[in-house]
């Protein structure tokens, strides 16, 4: 195997790929950012009237037998197409042809909540409704998680080490914590990030066990985080698929700088509640800016997890004012455009705040006008900020405890 530099340079993020509710395609989607554009609306892949929650981010326009080949089609679940099509454009917007490239030395790790949910209810319909028999041979590889992981490596012929992060929104973040690792271990390349899709009966009730859902029916009051009215977050699908360079590798193709490097990722996990231990938050994200080499006051915009629900909003406001002082960075969260994406929602944020670095400014927090009291965070609302920007910290939370935070740079 070749020989690449060990960890003193930071990989590159040189393609991005987006399918979300905010568009299909990175620029459509960061133009939808700018704008306040939101993707959030009525369920439309089913009836949703018997259900409290009825409101979610739909990626508009997707038509799998257009993106995907015809023969994976059948073979997987909506979420696989989602990322198929998103692992596509991200390797062609880092110019990069994967047959020139030793097969072993890229590798793959996605991110992934649930699985292939719709493809599963379809075949335990058929299973409960008519027979055995009726049920499908590829049952056994399209709800897994790690089927997209699979699917994206055997579509570009990657044989490297190759992974499925399963932490909820953590998640997301994870598998780009470790497609960093796997660059330092001889990895040149890896296709990271995730996507998910859970908009299905069987999909909807799972998640509204958490108790977390809103259930507002206004589309533009349903999700608001850090709100006096937060109520809550919607669910939605999509995400977004990053092509992580080993830093020499990506030079030696030219591919120069790309969108920037990622530089400080740490987990943790919140302790038992009864156990009276402070949550894992702070310290995640105090260990993440550490391990880029960095001080908080380098951090120039915060990408917040953005629960959506009073507790959960409190207790980020509180980990923020504790690394970085009261409002002393400015916030966002513009996944109230989308809803939470689950295992693609924190590849969504990394993307946009890349994009962010790019162009110089902060997009706003769609629907809130005013943190709620008690929140001394520097929120940014009403309208995109314009300021110079250099490094982002995004934050992410996974359901029953899962912590982490994700450090990039220009």
């Amino acid at each position: 195997m070749r020989q690449t530099d060990t960890g003193t340079r930071p990989p590159v993020v040189t393609g991005l790929g987006i399918t979300a509710p905010t568009g299909i395609g990175t620029e459509e989607h960061w133009a939808s950012v700018l704008a306040g554009k939101s993707g959030i609306g009525r369920i439309g892949r089913f009836d949703p009237s018997p259900y409290p929650v009825r409101l979610a981010g739909e990626v508009p326009g997707f038509i799998a037998r257009e993106r995907v080949p015809s023969r994976l089609i059948a073979q997987t679940d909506h979420w696989t197409h989602l990322a198929l099509h998103t692992a596509e454009a991200a390797l062609a917007d880092a110019k990069v042809n994967p047959k020139d490239l030793p097969e072993y030395e890229m590798a793959v790790v996605t991110s992934s909540s649930s699985g292939g949910t719709e493809f599963g209810q379809r075949e335990m319909e058929a299973l409960y409704t008519k027979a055995p028999s009726w049920v499908g041979a590829y049952q056994s590889i399209a709800w897994f998680y790690a089927a997209t992981t699979g699917q994206v490596s055997i579509q570009h012929g990657m044989r490297g080490p190759c992974g499925v992060m399963a932490c909820e929104q953590a998640g997301g973040l994870d598998a780009i914590g470790q497609a960093r690792r796997l660059t330092r271990k001889g990895s040149r390349l890896v296709v990271t990030g995730g996507t998910d899709a859970s908009l299905c009966p069987y999909g909807l009730t799972a998640q509204l066990s958490t108790g977390k859902l809103s259930t507002v029916q206004d589309p533009a009051r349903a999700y608001l985080p850090f709100d006096a009215d937060a109520s809550g977050y919607l669910p939605g699908e999509g995400g977004a698929i990053i092509v992580l360079e080993n830093a020499s590798a990506a030079a030696e193709r030219g591919a120069g700088d790309g969108y920037g490097r990622v530089l400080g990722y740490a987990a943790g996990f919140d302790p038992a509640p009864e156990t009276g231990r402070p949550r894992a938050l702070r310290r995640t994200a105090a260990q993440a800016i550490a391990d880029a080499g960095l001080l908080p006051g380098d951090i120039d915009v915060v990408f917040a997890d953005a629960a959506g629900l009073p507790e959960e909003d409190r207790a980020e406001a509180q980990a923020i004012t504790e690394v970085f002082g009261p409002r002393a960075v400015p916030v966002t969260a513009p996944k109230a455009l989308t809803g939470r994406l689950y295992g693609g929602g924190a590849p969504l944020d990394v993307a946009t705040a890349l994009l962010s670095l790019r162009d110089g400014v902060i997009p706003h927090t769609p629907g809130t006008a005013v943190p709620a009291p008690g929140y001394e965070i520097d929120l940014v609302v009403g309208e995109p900020r314009q300021q110079p920007l250099h490094h982002a910290l995004i934050l992410a939370r996974g359901h029953g405890g899962f912590t982490s935070a994700l450090v990039v740079g220009g």
